[in-house]
């Protein structure tokens, strides 16, 4: 028997499912947040040298806030002033517009630098002067959060396998709280670094888990619905995130309040069920009747609780031993597993590095970074919803690739756009999110359904790792501008086009039950 035959019997979406997918959606709110938190904290205001040490007490000091940066910063070839220069001694002759002292001595900021604090009342930037020979160590704390992420996705995913998906949930909830506040108090650059560190180590539970947790409870015909729903928590987020970033435009603030929903998750984790079907697979079967009874009991059909017997319940996994403790191994030992996760893993790698390497770029184009933010998020919801309906309709494998084509198209384009269009190359980026946002959302629902019950907890616990894997790297590769200008962009293009090849080679998973062993999965050769 079949765990969907328990399901059809306590209807498999009913009040007690929409329940799980409430109080998830709940907990998922701080994970865009999260995610995206560098765009503003690390943000670069404008800057330049503090010129304080060029005041002699004589003429300097008479000149006027304006002209103390024309005779003491140089201009550079694009005619911006220098934020990482300054001229040895006043340059006064530079008052008058006929001058030229290409070859004024420069040299290196003396005294840290000054900046605009229109924008942003405090940023790391400014806290602690990651500016420009220590560019690196700014995009490095965004690096640094998705290395604990990628961790803690390997971490939490076995644990989850081995201990169960609901107190796995709850400690995600309570660590991950705990660290991100405690990051909002760092007193260095490096007690920082490592605070977030751990901070993403923590949350990645919170996703990988509650995606699993939500899947396992409902029957085929819904498992669409979950999987968007899910998907449009994050929406939800990216959306939001900017309007509080734009009121609290201090960094500290700003991580401790969108930190702090986590709060309203710890309280309504009392009512998430743990997954019957890990219960069942892992022999534990009378929990898990507990739990069908109370679905049953929720979704108004009191009449199939009778034939909740454990007797019945056992029959559902015997083809491999409960007592067996399943571990990342499980998904290399057998041919088509390894398989399985080799395709997943690579597309979980090029998805994730597209979808932020696009997400992380929002200061690229020369628009305002609230409004860009806020279209990267609002276009994931006609994208999303579009899956929704795509998903039944051509199916899983089809919407990934043709949403991955997509997106490569849109990097395509930006590339031989001219950058002086900055609207242009703005809409282009957006609606290339929307269709980098559309792949993700299908491919976590995606996954789900590929892997067994047994070690499907794992299975998603690595594809997040390769990911977060992804995500580490996004920052750097947009550093690869330096180099060219649009190499970035033709990065993440080629990315895009691969994994679309990947996902063409995928089984599709419409209309099908969810494997429960391994064994299911290599019968399918």
């Amino acid at each position: 028997m079949k765990f969907e035959n328990v399901l059809a019997h306590i209807n498999g979406f009913g009040r007690f499912q929409i329940m799980i997918i409430v109080i998830s959606f709940i907990g998922r709110f701080t994970l865009p947040c999260h995610f995206m938190l560098n765009n503003f904290i690390a943000a670069v205001p404008s800057h330049h040298c503090d010129i304080s040490s060029l005041d002699d007490g004589g003429v300097f000091m008479n000149l006027s806030q304006a002209e103390r940066l024309v005779v003491s910063i140089p201009v550079q070839q694009d005619g911006t002033p220098s934020s990482c220069q300054m001229f040895e001694e006043p340059q006064y002759q530079l008052l008058f517009k006929s001058s030229n002292i290409t070859d004024a001595p420069r040299v290196p900021c003396r005294n840290g630098w000054v900046y605009d604090n229109t924008t942003f009342k405090s940023t790391l930037t400014s806290e602690w002067d990651l500016v420009c020979t220590r560019r690196g160590k700014n995009k490095a704390t965004a690096t640094i959060f998705f290395v604990g992420v990628m961790f803690g996705a390997i971490s939490f995913g076995s644990l989850s396998d081995r201990y169960g998906r609901r107190i796995m949930l709850l400690v995600s909830y309570v660590s991950g709280m705990l660290f991100g506040v405690a990051s909002a108090f760092s007193t260095s650059y490096m007690m920082f670094a490592v605070l977030r560190f751990f901070t993403g180590f923590c949350i990645t539970g919170i996703v990988i888990v509650s995606a699993v947790l939500s899947v396992e409870w409902v029957d085929i015909e819904h498992r669409k619905i979950v999987g968007v729903t899910d998907s449009l928590s994050w929406t939800f987020g990216n959306t939001v995130f900017p309007l509080i970033a734009y009121f609290v435009n201090d960094w500290r603030r700003l991580i401790v309040s969108v930190t702090s929903p986590l709060i309203l998750a710890i309280f309504t984790w009392r009512w998430m069920p743990e997954s019957a079907r890990w219960l069942i697979a892992n022999g534990k079967l009378e929990q898990a009747q507990i739990y069908l009874k109370k679905c049953a009991s929720m979704n108004r059909t009191d009449e199939s609780i009778q034939t909740l017997k454990t007797e019945s319940l056992s029959t559902i996994v015997v083809t491999e031993k409960r007592d067996r403790t399943y571990s990342y191994l499980d998904l290399i030992q057998t041919p088509e597993m390894r398989k399985l996760a080799l395709r997943t893993g690579i597309l979980w790698f090029c998805i994730a590095t597209t979808f932020y390497g696009i997400s992380f770029n929002i200061t690229g184009f020369g628009l305002n970074i609230y409004l860009t933010q806020f279209s990267y998020g609002l276009i994931e919801l006609p994208a999303k919803v579009s899956v929704y309906y795509l998903l039944d309709k051509i199916g899983r494998r089809s919407t990934e690739v043709g949403s991955m084509l997509l997106a490569a198209i849109c990097l395509g384009i930006n590339i031989v756009i001219p950058k002086d269009m900055s609207v242009a190359t703005t809409v282009v980026a957006v609606i290339g999110k929307g269709f980098s946002a559309a792949s993700f959302g299908t491919l976590v629902l995606y996954s789900a359904e590929l892997y067994p019950t047994v070690i499907r907890q794992n299975g998603m616990g690595y594809n997040s790792f390769m990911a977060r894997f992804g995500v580490a790297v996004a920052p750097m590769i947009l550093l690869l501008d330096e180099v060219w200008k649009e190499l970035p962009q033709v990065v993440l293009c080629c990315l895009a086009v691969f994994g679309a090849i990947v996902a063409s080679t995928l089984p599709e998973t419409r209309n099908r039950c969810l494997p429960e062993t391994i064994e299911d999965i290599e019968q399918k050769r």
